[in-house]
Order: structure tokens, then sequence, then C-alpha cells
């Protein structure tokens, strides 16, 4: 079901993501931590984007087009992405991904991801049972500054979306990551109501200094 709403020139829907959206949303989702994705999988982008698609269109997993809510725009052209992973719904998430990397890329390249997969979420972990995570947080280039992520995340956070999703702010605790060096999205995510946390352990060596990030938690009435 869509909603709608009108932001600037731009006529927005939201709804659900859908299994064919897979090759619009890939790109979105690459570009929502490049830096990561890269580290993660150790293949050029566009070999990123290609398992991206892949993930996105099976009908489970963290990358699964089931967690993902998207804005599109008057000519159907999906704008603005995100996901949200409920701590309670995440207990076969590790499964998955290994039999995904398994499956797309055989046992060889397969094993030194999950290694590097299992480094990683040392800096970003999964949410606890009591916190919903939003992730692949992504608008296109040409929109952004619209306001057209602000939208998509306030629909997320509003009725049966946010039941469904588990974004209920008055019983979940909402969180997401953000790199130290992505000063504009930390900005964007500060005016939405999100406070960083603060840092329970160092960044692990094993780690490029790059993807050092924090964890910033949802308060409505931090929004600025």
């Amino acid at each position: 079901m869509r909603q709608k709403h009108t932001i600037a020139s731009l006529d927005l829907s939201f709804r659900p993501a859908r299994s064919n959206d897979a090759a619009a949303c890939a790109s979105l989702v690459f570009a929502s931590g490049e830096h990561e994705f890269e580290y993660f999988l150790g293949v050029p982008p566009e070999q990123c984007r290609a398992f991206l698609e892949y993930a996105f269109a099976l009908s489970g997993g963290r990358f699964s087009w089931r967690r993902h809510e998207v804005a599109v725009d008057e000519a159907d052209r999906i704008v603005a992405v995100l996901a949200a992973h409920d701590g309670r719904h995440i207990l076969s998430d590790d499964p998955h991904i290994v039999w995904t990397l398994l499956r797309y890329f055989g046992p060889l390249r397969a094993v030194p991801m999950l290694l590097r997969g299992l480094i990683l979420e040392t800096e970003l972990p999964k949410p606890k049972r009591a916190q919903t995570l939003v992730a692949h947080c992504a608008t296109l280039t040409e929109a952004r500054g619209t306001g057209v992520f602000s939208a998509l995340f306030s629909h997320a956070l509003g009725g049966a979306v946010a039941h469904q999703r588990g974004l209920e702010t008055g019983t979940r605790e909402i969180v997401l990551d953000v790199l130290v060096s992505n000063t504009r999205a930390a900005a964007l995510y500060r005016r939405l109501g999100f406070v960083v946390l603060p840092r329970r352990k160092p960044r692990s060596r094993l780690l490029p200094a790059a993807l050092e990030s924090v964890r910033m938690r949802y308060q409505p009435q931090a929004a600025v």
C-alpha cells in the first residue's frame, strides 16, 4: 500500500520494497555503505552491487527486500531506501548470510568474507532483542537535500509500518550506525532526532581506521 507525500518538486509515494526492486535498490544499498561492503566482500564495486542485487531478491536475510521500505517518485523511480532489522527476528540472519555467500561466491571466496564480516560486526553490532537497527539508508544523488529521506524515515515510523518493521518509538530502542567520517549523514540523523551513544570498546585493530563508526539512538526530543 502506497502513501503519498509532496516535497518541493517531488511527488513521492512510500511502500514496502518488492523483489523486482532488486536492480534499482542494489545500487542504493551499496551507496549506503560503500567502504563497508568493499571491505566485507573484498570485490570491486560492480561485483558488490551484483551480489546485493542477488541478495535483495531473496525472500530472507538482512539484505532481503522484505526488510526494506522505499520512496518512489512520480515516474515510479525509487529515490530512497531504508531497512529495519528488528532484534526479535534476526536469529536466522547469520546462517542465511553464510548460505548466501557460499552459494553466490563459492567456499574459497566466501570463507574470507565471513571472517571479515566477524571483524566488521565488532564495529557494527547486531541489534539487541529490545532494539531495531535502521540500516541501508540511501537517497539518489540528484534527490539529496530535498527532504526525501526524512520523509521516508517519518513514513517508516508511522502507524502500521512502524508496527510491521519493529519501529514503534514508544516500546523499541531505534538505533543506527554511521561512519565517523560521514559527517553529512551524521548531521542528517541528528536533525531527525538521533544522538551519539558512548563508545563501549575501542575499534578492533584488525579493522581499517576508515571504517570507524558510531552508534546513534533515536530520541525525538533531541531533533535539531
